[in-house]
């Protein structure tokens, strides 16, 4: 998975509104402050005010402002909402009607795209907007991993 030039400079975008919650912020200065490109700017304000992220008022005092309590948005929700769901692997849609891949079941490396995806989903899940933006927190791991047996494969030689 890549983070998307996209999302980079929304979230520099989303960065801005927080650190002025209480007043709009244009799109050009937004866009100045990040060093966002002006018209990507604009159409990541467009995107964002679509997801139901932020909110754009038109006219010489118009700009953006934040639809959303960044003390609750996490930043799995912004990520999703600028670049889509967060994938590791296609093996959902490999098969040929688009359907899962047909190797699925007997692939040794599906369990660990499916538990790296859910690992990163977690990971973003587990942050605010407002947590990394104005208390400068990051979600760290602990502990280390595990070896455990694919349920999977282990029926599949008994049988």
């Amino acid at each position: 998975m890549e983070i998307s030039r996209k999302t980079d400079y929304a979230l520099r975008m989303l960065a801005a509104l927080v650190q002025n919650p209480d007043g709009v912020v244009s799109v050009r200065t937004a866009a100045k402050d990040n060093d966002v490109p002006y018209s990507f700017a604009r159409s990541i304000q467009h995107d964002l005010a679509l997801a139901g992220i932020v909110e754009s008022t038109r006219g010489a005092h118009g700009g953006m402002r934040l639809a959303v309590d960044p003390r609750t948005t996490s930043l799995l929700k912004l990520v999703e909402a600028v670049q889509g769901p967060i994938l590791i692997s296609s093996c959902d849609y490999a098969g040929d009607d688009g359907g899962p891949c047909p190797r699925m079941a007997e692939c040794h490396f599906n369990p660990i795209w499916c538990n790296a995806e859910r690992m990163l989903r977690s990971y973003f899940d587990s942050v605010t907007l407002y947590q990394v933006v104005m208390e400068g927190k990051m979600p760290q791991m602990t502990g280390s991993f595990r070896l455990v047996g694919n349920k999977r494969k282990a029926k599949a030689a008994t049988e």
